[in-house]
């Protein structure tokens, strides 16, 4: 059934809009095989707590672990409690230890891969030395390992804001790679997601960070499963990835250029570890099924139609991606409502969403348009757009 609404447009006027019927995706009957693939999920506030900024986070556990139920149905891996789900902004240490646990015990009971963020985003800002940032990952280190999850090493604003040199970085990581018991992935995040991360690895210099970052990864890769790297540069990302220690992965956080950097070029490739893919799960999922079989236009044919969604959703100030998240699983019936812990939802315009609702249609990733077009209509009407 075609469903009408009137949707503002990026200029500032309000067209009719038609939803189209939904793409009829392919949902595999186990984990894709040609890459290491996994989204890295957001978490669904619960609108009967408080969750405004500042506030502990509240959080619905059931759509939540349903939503990573979903990811896992469609044969990808879960990162859990990333930047994703709002750490450093809204997601508290209390409900992401709690997150990491459901998870991991979720991942079990369905044979899920999970892999969790341990950071130090529990430590005040400002901490005091570089032993005082150690002793912080250590503590969430030890949750992830415990709840078995694979340990994915988030950076540290406390570490950037103490740092003054390589060796700095060094000093830390080297003591937390040290200790680990498997392999972890180190990730880099560049300052459009975090721009407290200016200048990670010692380096304001991309060049100059990435071979400290080289060196790092070189000295532990019995210890790097990969690296997981978001700085928005395919170009730096290709460069990266033919110079890593064999066995070590690079796996893409770039949501600009995802479809080139996981194809490869034929003598490197990039695994996934991405946001967006929480939003085109199905699509992603599609993908990576074709690429498995050599099926390269279908791989296209999946793909292409999800990047300006996912560079829309991505647009600076990139950190505010999250609210596109949650707003395309609400819209899409995971979720009852469109809220976020730290009352984030309120990040992006209008106008903005309304763009997201138009490329989400056009990739066929809105399975019940009568259900998006009701929950548009409110939205607007409530926003003060007339239906």
């Amino acid at each position: 059934m075609t469903v009408d609404v009137r949707l503002p447009a990026l200029d500032g006027t309000v067209e009719a809009f038609r939803f189209r019927e939904p793409t009829q995706w392919s949902r595999p009957t186990g984990p894709v095989r040609s890459r290491v693939a996994f989204a890295a999920a957001h978490v669904v506030a619960d609108p009967l707590q408080d969750n405004s900024p500042g506030a502990p986070a509240g959080v619905d556990w059931d759509s939540t672990l349903a939503f990573r139920r979903h990811l896992w149905s469609y044969g990808l891996g879960l990162a859990e409690a990333m930047d994703t789900a709002q750490r450093g902004m809204g997601l508290d240490w209390a409900a992401t230890q709690e997150l990491i646990r459901r998870s991991a015990a979720e991942a079990r009971a369905v044979g899920g891969r999970i892999a969790a963020g341990a950071g130090t985003d529990h430590l005040p800002a400002d901490a005091l030395s570089l032993d005082d940032v150690a002793a912080g990952y250590e503590e969430q280190l030890a949750v992830v390992e415990q709840a078995g999850a694979q340990v994915i090493l988030m950076a540290s604003r406390q570490l950037a804001r103490l740092a003054r040199t390589p060796e700095d970085y060094r000093k830390v990581y080297d003591r937390l790679l040290g200790q680990v018991s498997q392999p972890v992935v180190l990730h880099w995040l560049g300052p459009m997601f975090d721009p407290a991360l200016e200048g990670y690895w010692g380096s304001a210099d991309v060049d100059g960070a990435t071979e400290a970052f080289l060196g790092l990864v070189t000295d532990h890769a019995a210890k790097v499963d990969g690296v997981k790297v978001s700085l928005l540069d395919a170009e730096h990302e290709k460069r990266l990835r033919s110079r890593l220690p064999a066995g070590v992965r690079l796996y893409t956080g770039d949501d600009f250029n995802y479809p080139e950097l996981i194809r490869g070029d034929g003598e490197h490739h990039s695994d996934a570890l991405l946001g967006i893919f929480a939003a085109i799960a199905p699509a992603a999922s599609t993908a990576l099924q074709a690429l498995d079989v050599g099926d390269a236009a279908a791989y296209d044919a999946a793909f292409d139609p999800t990047l300006p969604l996912a560079r829309h959703v991505f647009g600076a100030p990139t950190y505010y991606y999250k609210t596109g998240i949650a707003f395309l699983s609400w819209l899409s019936g995971f979720q009852p409502g469109f809220s976020m812990v730290g009352g984030l939802q309120s990040a992006r315009s209008v106008v903005h969403l309304a763009h997201t609702v138009r490329l989400a249609d056009q990739a066929g990733l809105l399975p019940d348009p009568d259900l998006a077009a009701r929950r548009v209509r409110s939205f607007l009407e409530t926003s003060g757009v007339p239906q």
